[in-house]
C-alpha cells in the first residue's frame, strides 16, 4: 500500500480511491491532534462573517448575552443542587456554551473556567468524526458523554455531558455541563490514582459517544457505564441530572432564539469570542518587549521524591506574545503526574482570568493570541499512553505559573486590570477516600478541602486566607457534617487555620486549614492523598516575599482514638486536635507517630487511627521588614502568628501580654537587622560563583532542563543522563516496593554476614 500510495504514476482518480478507503477504514479515531493542538477559535463561518459584517444593535446582543448567561446560571444552580457528586454540590462544575463549530463562548457566572475551556476539544472531535457518520450522527435531541482528558479534558474524574442545539433543522450552538464526578472505576477509589502505571489502570477513559437519543438516556450504555464504576447510583443519577441541565439550558436557549432570531444569538457567541481576542492583543501591546523567565519545581510523583522541572518564557513584540514551555521535566511512562497540552493550556487560561486578565469575559478566544511553545515528551506535553490520571500536579502549577512573568511585565503599567498578585498555594491539599461505608455500600471520591487553598498575597494586602482552590474562584469547601452522613470519615479538626505555616512578606500568603480525620463504622476504609510539596515549596513568593512552607502528611497509627475516648484513663484536657501538638505532644499512648510526604497511594485506616494534613498558604509579597508592625500585632491577636515569629521575623517589639508597640525599639530592630543583612551579603559575582553549579547535585534525583531549555538531565548518581530534548527516552520509575524489598535484602545479608 505504501507503495502504491508514492506511485507516481496513478491517476487523480485512483489516488482519491485510496485516500477514500483509507479514510473509511480507520482502525482508531484516537484523538486527533489537529483538533488537539490548536488552541485558537475556528476561522468565522461564511454566516458568522455575513453577520458581523452588517451592522449590529450592541445593546439587543448585550441582552441576549445576559439571557444566555442566565440559562447557564440556571443550569449551573440546577446541578448544584441535584447533583450527587461531591464536587457537583461544593462548585467543582461548570455549564457552557459553544459555537456550532465547538469553540466556547460563554460559561455560567461561576464555575470552574478550564472544566468549560477543554469541553471545545471533545466538540470539535464529535463534529469531524460523528455528524456524517451514519452509525452515529449529531441529530435533535442527542446526548453526548466524555471524560477522557486525551481527548479533552482535566482529568477523568470529570464527567461532561454535551447537546446539540438545532433550530428549523439547522445547528445553533453547543450546550455542555460538567462536573468532577470522583469514582470512575480506577485502579484506587474516588478516581485519581496516584497509583496508576499505565492509562490502564485509570478506569474509564470515555471517547466522545452518544449516551441519549431523543432526549433519553441509552439505558443499555448506561449499564455498561454503571458496571465499570464502585459507585452505579452515582453514575447513574449525575448523568441523569446533567441531562436533563442541558435539556433545561435548551429551552432557555431556543426561546431567545424565538424572540430575537437565530442571527442575534450567532452574532453574540462570535462577538464574544472576537472581542476577547482584539482586546488581549491590545493588552499585550501594551506590555514592555522584551522576555521574563519562571521556575518552579514538583518534589514527588507521588510514589517517590523527585524534582521534576517546570519553566516558562514569556516574551512580547508589540501585539505577540510566546509562552515558551521547553526545558519542562520529561514525561513518566509509569507514573500517572503527566498532563497533555489541550489540558495544560486550559488550566494556563485559568491562570490567566484568575490571577491576570479577571475582568475579561470567560472563554477559550482569550488563548488565542499567545503563541505557545512545548516539547513533546514532557510532563507537559504527555503522549497518549503516558498515564495522566494525577494530572493536577503538573496542571495546578500552570494556573500559577504565569502569575509571576506577567506582574514582572506588567508592574510599571500605568492601568493594570487586577492587583499584583503572588502564586496561590497550588496543591490539591485533601483526603480522597472509598471503601465500604456504614451503610454497607461500596464508594470513592474526595473531600471539598481542596476547594479551600491560601491566596497569595496582593501588592496592597494580605492575600485572603482559606479563599478558593486554584482551579476556580467560586467553589465551597462543603459542610463535613453533610459528608459524614454519607461516609465513614470522622473530622477530629476541620478547617482551623494553620498558625505560622504562611508565605511571609510585607504582605502575607492567606492561610490554609489543617484537616484532622479518621474512620469510624467501617473496617474497609481509607485514604489516599493527590498533593506534592513537602520537599520543596509549592507557592512562590514575590519581590522579596517568603514562599509558602513546605507541608508534610502525619498520621498516628496503631490506636483507636474512639476507645480513648471513652476508656477514661487518658487525660483528654489539655489535648489540642491540631498537628502541631499532636505530632509533638503524642498524647495517645502505645501510638505510632509518623510523618511522610503528602502523595500517598492508597492505604486502609483503621477505626480511629489518625491521618493529618495541611492545606497551604499563598506566596508573601515584598520585604517582612517593611511590613506594618500592626499588621503583624494584628495576626498575633488573632492567633495566626506566633509572638516568636513577630519577633525574630519580622522584627517587632511589643508587650506580649498586652500587645502594645513600642515603636523606636521596632525601628532600632529593623535597622540593625538591614545592617546584619549587608554584613552578611557578598558582591554578585562572588555570590553567582559560589551558587551556581555545572549539574545538580549528583544524589538528587532530578528531571528537566539545568541551564539548557533544549538539554534535559535525567535522573541521579551512576544511571543519570543528559539528552537533547528532543530525543527524550521513555523514563520508567522502579517500583517503590522493590527498592524497599531490595534495602531489606541488603539489610539482612549484612546482619548475616556479621553473624557469620
Amino acid at each position: 500500500m505504501d507503495n502504491a500510495l508514492n506511485d507516481d504514476s496513478m491517476t487523480p482518480e485512483e489516488r482519491a480511491l485510496i485516500d477514500q478507503f483509507l479514510d473509511d477504514n480507520k482502525l482508531f479515531l484516537g484523538p486527533d491532534p489537529e483538533i488537539m493542538r490548536n488552541h485558537s477559535i475556528q476561522p468565522r463561518t461564511p454566516y458568522e462573517d455575513r453577520l458581523l459584517s452588517e451592522e449590529q444593535d450592541v445593546h439587543q446582543l448585550n441582552h441576549v448575552r445576559g439571557l444566555v448567561s442566565a440559562a447557564l446560571d440556571e443550569g449551573f444552580q440546577m446541578v448544584n443542587q441535584m447533583g450527587a457528586a461531591p464536587g457537583a454540590r461544593w462548585g467543582d462544575l461548570v455549564t457552557a456554551i459553544m459555537t456550532p463549530t465547538g469553540d466556547l463562548s460563554m460559561i455560567a457566572p461561576h464555575g470552574i473556567i478550564a472544566f468549560a475551556s477543554v469541553c471545545h476539544y471533545p466538540i470539535k472531535f464529535i463534529n469531524k468524526y460523528w455528524t456524517d457518520d451514519e452509525t452515529v450522527g449529531v441529530k435533535d435531541g442527542d446526548g453526548f458523554i466524555h471524560n477522557d482528558a486525551r481527548y479533552g479534558g482535566i482529568h477523568n474524574t470529570d464527567q461532561s455531558m454535551m447537546m446539540p442545539i438545532f433550530h428549523d433543522g439547522e445547528l445553533i450552538c453547543w450546550l455542555a455541563c460538567t462536573i468532577h464526578e470522583g469514582e470512575n472505576g480506577a485502579t484506587e477509589p474516588g478516581g485519581l490514582p496516584a497509583a496508576a502505571e499505565s492509562r490502564y489502570d485509570e478506569g474509564l477513559k470515555m471517547s466522545p459517544f452518544k449516551v441519549a437519543e431523543n432526549f433519553k438516556l441509552k439505558r443499555d450504555l448506561v449499564t455498561f457505564l454503571q458496571n465499570s464504576v464502585r459507585d452505579p447510583k452515582l453514575q447513574l443519577e449525575d448523568m441523569k441530572v446533567k441531562l436533563h441541565v442541558v435539556m433545561r439550558m435548551r429551552e432557555r436557549v431556543l426561546a431567545i432564539v424565538e424572540e430575537f432570531g437565530r442571527d442575534a444569538l450567532a452574532a453574540m457567541m462570535r462577538k464574544s469570542l472576537e472581542d476577547v481576542e482584539v482586546e488581549v492583543r491590545r493588552r499585550i501591546a501594551e506590555l514592555p518587549d522584551g522576555t521574563t523567565r519562571v521556575q518552579a519545581f514538583m518534589d514527588s510523583t507521588l510514589r517517590e521524591n523527585a524534582i521534576q522541572k517546570l519553566r516558562m518564557d514569556v516574551t512580547v513584540k508589540g501585539d505577540r506574545m510566546i509562552w515558551d514551555f521547553s526545558g519542562c521535566s520529561p514525561q513518566f511512562m509509569n507514573r500517572s503526574v503527566n498532563t497533555n497540552i489541550s489540558s495544560w493550556k486550559s488550566a494556563l487560561v485559568t491562570g490567566l482570568l484568575q490571577n491576570i486578565w479577571p475582568d475579561l469575559p470567560h472563554t477559550m478566544a482569550l488563548l488565542s493570541p499567545i503563541e505557545i511553545i512545548s516539547q513533546p515528551g514532557t510532563i507537559i506535553d504527555a503522549d497518549g499512553e503516558a498515564p495522566q490520571s494525577m494530572s493536577l500536579m503538573p496542571l495546578f502549577k500552570a494556573c500559577t505559573i504565569p502569575t509571576i512573568p506577567m506582574a514582572k511585565l506588567g508592574y510599571q503599567l500605568p492601568h493594570r486590570y487586577t492587583s499584583i498578585i503572588a502564586p496561590q498555594y497550588d496543591q490539591a491539599a485533601t483526603f480522597i477516600y472509598g471503601g465500604l461505608t456504614q451503610h454497607g455500600e461500596i464508594t470513592g471520591n474526595f473531600c471539598g478541602d481542596i476547594n479551600g487553598c491560601g491566596q497569595g498575597a496582593r501588592a496592597t494586602a494580605d492575600g485572603e486566607d482559606a479563599i478558593s482552590p486554584v482551579f476556580g474562584f467560586m467553589a465551597d469547601t462543603g459542610e463535613h457534617e453533610i459528608n459524614e452522613e454519607d461516609v465513614p470519615t470522622i473530622r477530629l479538626g476541620a478547617q482551623v487555620l494553620a498558625k505560622d505555616r504562611v508565605g511571609w512578606g510585607k504582605y502575607r500568603g492567606g492561610l490554609g486549614y489543617e484537616q484532622v480525620a479518621t474512620v469510624r463504622g467501617s473496617n474497609m476504609f481509607g485514604f489516599m492523598t493527590g498533593c506534592e510539596g513537602s520537599m520543596f515549596s509549592s507557592a512562590q513568593g514575590m519581590f522579596g516575599g517568603y514562599s509558602c512552607p513546605a507541608y508534610q502528611l502525619c498520621k498516628i497509627k496503631d490506636i483507636n482514638v474512639f476507645d480513648i475516648f471513652n476508656d477514661g484513663k487518658t487525660d483528654l484536657s489539655d489535648v489540642e486536635f491540631n498537628i502541631i501538638d499532636l505530632m509533638n505532644n503524642q498524647p495517645f499512648e502505645g501510638g505510632t507517630y509518623t510523618s511522610n510526604d503528602m502523595g500517598m497511594t492508597f492505604e486502609i485506616c483503621n477505626e480511629g487511627e489518625v491521618y493529618m494534613i495541611c492545606q497551604g498558604s499563598g506566596g508573601g509579597y515584598g520585604d517582612v521588614l517593611e511590613r506594618d508592625p500592626l499588621l503583624v500585632l494584628k495576626d498575633v491577636e488573632e492567633d495566626k502568628v506566633s509572638a516568636s515569629i513577630a519577633r525574630d521575623l519580622f522584627k517587632v517589639v511589643f508587650d506580649e501580654k498586652t500587645l502594645v508597640l513600642d515603636e523606636a525599639a521596632t525601628e532600632q530592630a529593623r535597622a540593625a537587622e538591614r545592617k546584619a543583612r549587608i554584613a552578611r551579603s557578598k558582591p554578585y559575582d562572588a555570590f553567582v560563583d559560589e551558587w551556581t553549579q555545572d549539574e545538580p547535585p549528583k544524589d538528587l534525583p532530578y528531571y528537566g532542563s539545568w541551564d539548557d531549555p533544549q538539554t534535559l538531565v535525567i535522573g541521579a548518581g551512576a544511571t543519570r543522563m543528559t539528552v537533547p530534548a528532543d530525543q527524550i527516552p521513555p523514563i520508567m520509575m522502579p517500583d517503590p516496593k522493590d527498592l524497599k524489598i531490595a534495602e531489606l535484602e541488603a539489610r539482612l545479608a549484612d546482619c548475616e554476614s556479621a553473624r557469620a
